[in-house]
């Protein structure tokens, strides 16, 4: 359920037109519901009512500081990736204790970070990197928390590129050897183990796969109780898909209760890490038609956004739903939608059929509100889009659009050079 209708054929965010938005801040812009938002997250939570836990919140689907300070005002942690999500988490008001650091290449520099932070935990993906945060903490002379994320190998039937769970996935450690990991973090003088991670993808659709992999936890769990290791925290990650086209993903209710039964036995306080399923379909992208183009093979309707602006439909070949924001006519055409970056792989739409738009027509590219403005680049100089936050009638820009100036902010030619 999201707040983007129609109103007399315009397409509103709330009560405020998308086209009325494109007038004062231009072209492309990402536009976010907060009311949305609001009951998504709210969604999540009540189904967990009663439940120990802890939701936290991924930030690699939506970093927006407007967009954080709503979660840290519902209470929501935050699960970050990197020095600087960790940075805008902090900064947007979540605490370290609702903190958890996931991510393969975590710098020492991010780790003393995160230590003095005073975080959840980390989330150790390799036997080296639990050997430096070991170190950093005994450095720093603090004790680190840690969880092991465990590669269940379940196949989570769902984009290669957003898998995580697989044997061949970069991600975690295999179930295999992660028993002799957690041995060895027992006996590290500056290592705090309080739990045990999982997050097998993103974009999951079908329940079966959280379910497997969490029998498989379950397992694991025994034998390490046996050995002395106990936990306070399982962290079953996110990954919960919405609707993009015809997908029909379980509802957050739906995905809770089938977790809760799963683990109820275990008495450890969860952790959730939603990201999609909260934001994804709380935003959109909003471009206009620069020009339409005809050749003997294909039809063009060419947009002032491109992968530099939305990349999931270069890199995943991933599907959103095309809406005009001013409905004008009922012709349908079948086209390719493309953005002006000098790649062929710049595309939103590929032989899709859709309404007829023509040059100056704005069109809104729906379910944008995750890996999308945090995806974006500056690739052919092209500064990033404006962000915009609606409330009702009310609608703010949370950041504002990238100027040129920006584009060559801080950069440096040296004397050397004439």
């Amino acid at each position: 359920m999201h707040d983007f209708q129609y109103r007399n054929n315009e397409l509103c965010c709330g009560e405020v037109s998308l086209s009325d938005i494109a007038g004062k801040v231009g072209t492309p812009y990402y536009c976010y519901s907060l009311p949305t938002l609001k009951r998504h997250i709210r969604a999540f939570e009540d189904s967990l009512e009663g439940v120990d836990h802890q939701t936290c919140f991924a930030m690699k689907a939506n970093s927006n500081m407007a967009v954080l300070k709503l979660m840290a005002s519902a209470g929501l942690g935050a699960d970050v990736v990197s020095g600087g999500e960790l940075y805008r988490a902090l900064k947007a008001g979540i605490s370290g204790d609702r903190i958890v650091y996931s991510g393969v290449g975590k710098t020492t520099q991010e780790i003393d970070m995160a230590i003095n932070a005073g975080i959840m935990m980390f989330n150790i993906e390799s036997e080296q990197e639990l050997e430096v945060i070991n170190s950093r903490a005994g450095a720093l002379g603090k004790k680190a928390p840690i969880s092991i994320r465990v590669n269940p190998d379940v196949d989570p039937m769902t984009h290669p590129y957003i898998s995580t769970g697989m044997k061949d996935n970069k991600f975690g450690i295999d179930i295999e050897r992660s028993m002799s990991q957690y041995v060895l973090a027992k006996d590290m003088d500056n290592i705090d183990i309080v739990g045990i991670d999982c997050h097998i993808g993103s974009q999951l659709t079908d329940m079966s796969p959280f379910i497997d992999a969490v029998d498989r936890l379950k397992v694991l769990i025994s034998k390490l109780g046996g050995l002395g290791i106990e936990f306070r925290y399982l962290d079953l990650g996110g990954g919960l898909g919405i609707t993009y086209s015809d997908e029909e993903p379980p509802h957050p209710r739906d995905y809770c209760r089938a977790i809760i039964d799963a683990v109820k036995d275990l008495r450890l306080k969860l952790i959730f890490e939603p990201g999609r399923v909260i934001v994804g379909n709380a935003g959109v992208l909003v471009t206009e038609v620069l020009y339409r183009k005809e050749t003997k093979e294909k039809r063009f309707v060419i947009v002032d956004a491109g992968m530099n602006d939305l990349m999931r439909p270069a890199l995943y070949k991933a599907y959103h739903d095309i809406k005009p924001v001013r409905i004008t006519t009922d012709a349908r055409e079948r086209a390719d939608v493309v953005g002006p970056i000098c790649e062929s792989s710049d595309f939103i739409a590929k032989d899709r059929d859709l309404p007829v738009f023509l040059r100056g027509e704005l069109m809104a590219v729906m379910s944008a509100g995750a890996y999308g403005f945090t995806m974006s680049s500056n690739y052919n100089s092209r500064p990033r889009p404006p962000e915009v936050l609606v409330d009702g009638d009310r609608y703010y820009v949370v950041l504002p659009r990238e100027s040129y100036e920006d584009l060559v902010a801080g950069e440096i030619i040296p004397d050397v050079i004439q």
